[in-house]
């Protein structure tokens, strides 16, 4: 039996940055294993495939939700990446940290070293930002990031829609203060996507302490009494054993994550028994506590010819991937939702509670069904949700999908925020010069005035925003499935570092925070001090008394 210090199951947005950081010990032998392969495919390249990408069947897990009762019976699709960089090298490259505030939430439910001045030093310890500088910005990470340069005219029209109707104008949502609108930071090299395989992964494989194992799907953990030994994976030669001298760490994501848990026999024994698996540990809270952020598209036709529909022509769009891809230059070397930000449908609340995007184009949703012609979108979504679902295993079989109940819309409060965000993203859409470029509505078709018509629209319209978090939830209490070191309750030998861990969504993209979970993580497992905490408006504050 083979045998290593630690092995990764997941080389995905965590796993790729546990793999380098781990592996910087040249004293231990990291395995890291991956359901996926390579994420050469061009597709997964070029910025503007962004959302050809989410869907790009090679390179991702196809799951789907349960039929959901908020959404009208509807099943949505969950694309997940299966692929070196996992959800990263399939995303929509938006580098977002969240609101402050939500993490000082989870130091509030008492998880010590996960408040915002203990997570800041961790999100800079990855960043290389080509643009930006500063006390909350760093230029030495393995993670480049870029600001969005944003030369569409219609960016510029929305901003200064947005000012018309009053919403404050912010340059950097990773900074001070995230309410506002602006440009975006994104995760993109040379007019190419940066992942978390291109930035952690690639410049370090020839590590000699470092193996990976790609097109290998992990069936089960090994475990003798409650402590974890290694893992029990399908490789194409077949079935192999494994073996951690000191740690497994989980980073499969939201839905493989309890799924796998599941499979070992650990999580709630009812569910287990309910699926033919003996229960080796119980541990009810795996798969529940999911959380995801649900949004909708306001499209409008646009009577000018400058929007990404004149990139449809195939002479067009084969010249710009070839810019992007030999260059790093021209549309294709960006994600088209340049501009936006963080609001407030109420002034009562004490932070923004949606997510605001423009878009100088229609979604491929409505492209694709026979509506394609020059026009635009404003996206919004709820920050944090109170609607909670959960991941199951439907089987005993490692290869059949567990089921997935987002929940959406499941706690009738949700609605008040949609209602809000929805009358907010109508009136910015209503002031000049956005205005001026309206040629008519797609969806809505109309302004929708009561709450019953904006609730009808939204249960038919609303979509995933790709975030599902939660399921494998950190905590203080007994009741979680990890503590504040990312420890599985009860078990040792095994850590979970990836969204699932999450006590609560943040507000915002969910890919950078879970590449800085897997750093502190990595830092906890080899026993090293975690960076000084540090929060430039606190050291502003003190210097200022």
């Amino acid at each position: 039996m083979a045998e290593f210090d630690f092995i990764i199951i997941g080389a995905g947005s965590a796993g790729c940055v546990l793999a380098n950081r781990l592996s910087e010990d040249s004293g231990s032998k990291v395995l890291l294993i991956e359901a996926g392969g390579s994420d050469a495919h061009p597709i997964l390249r070029l910025p503007l495939a962004a959302g050809l990408a989410y869907f790009h069947k090679p390179t991702n897990w196809g799951y789907a939700t349960t039929p959901q009762y908020g959404l009208n019976g509807r099943e949505i699709a969950w694309p997940r990446g299966k692929v070196l960089g996992g959800c990263s090298s399939i995303n929509g490259m938006m580098y977002m940290r969240g609101n402050r505030r939500d993490y000082d939430d989870w130091r509030q439910m008492g998880l010590a070293g996960w408040g915002y001045r203990d997570v800041l030093p961790y999100f800079k310890r990855s960043e290389d930002h080509a643009d930006r500088d500063g006390p909350y910005h760093g230029k030495a990470g393995p993670l480049r990031v870029v600001t969005a340069k944003a030369q569409n005219p219609l960016y510029d029209d929305f901003l200064k829609a947005a000012k018309a109707a009053g919403h404050p104008r912010v340059d950097d949502h990773n900074g001070p203060d995230q309410e506002g609108l602006g440009p975006y930071d994104f995760n993109i090299r040379d007019g190419r996507r940066e992942s978390s395989a291109t930035a952690f992964l690639r410049p370090i494989k020839g590590r000699p302490n470092l193996t990976i194992w790609k097109n290998t799907r992990v069936e089960r953990l090994m475990l003798e009494g409650k402590h974890v030994t290694g893992v029990t994976a399908w490789r194409p030669a077949g079935r192999e054993t494994v073996a951690a001298r000191r740690e497994v760490v989980l980073a499969a994501g939201t839905i493989n994550t309890p799924q796998i848990l599941e499979l070992s026999g650990i999580g709630d024994p009812e569910t287990l028994k309910a699926a033919g698996i003996e229960v080796a540990h119980a541990l009810p809270e795996v798969g529940e506590n999911l959380q995801e952020h649900l949004g909708v598209y306001l499209t409008y036709r646009c009577k000018d010819p400058i929007t990404l529909y004149g990139l449809m022509r195939p002479d067009r769009a084969l010249w710009a991937g070839i810019r992007a891809y030999v260059m790093g230059e021209g549309p294709a070397s960006a994600v088209p939702l340049e501009v936006g930000g963080f609001l407030r449908t109420r002034p009562d609340v004490d932070r923004p509670d949606i997510h605001i995007t423009f878009v100088p184009g229609l979604n491929l949703e409505t492209t694709q069904s026979g509506q394609g012609q020059h026009g635009y979108l404003i996206n919004f979504y709820q920050l944090r949700p109170v609607s909670r679902g959960y991941v199951h295993v439907s089987s005993d079989r490692p290869s059949q999908p567990p089921m997935i109940d987002a929940g959406y819309l499941s706690d009738p409060s949700d609605l008040e925020c949609f209602r809000g965000g929805y009358r907010l993203a109508q009136r910015i859409g209503t002031q000049s010069p956005l205005a001026d470029r309206n040629a008519g509505m797609i969806s809505p078709e109309k302004v929708l005035e009561t709450d019953a018509e904006i609730d009808a629209w939204l249960r038919s319209a609303a979509n995933t925003i790709f975030h599902p978090v939660g399921t494998a939830r950190m905590g203080a209490d007994e009741g979680s499935v990890v503590d504040e070191a990312l420890r599985v309750r009860g078990l040792d030998g095994l850590r979970i570092a990836d969204a699932s861990v999450m006590p609560r969504i943040i507000g915002g993209n969910t890919s950078a925070p879970t590449m800085m979970i897997a750093e502190k993580s990595a830092d906890m497992m080899l026993g090293r001090a975690p960076l000084p905490a540090f929060d430039p408006e606190e050291e502003k504050e003190g210097a200022n008394a």
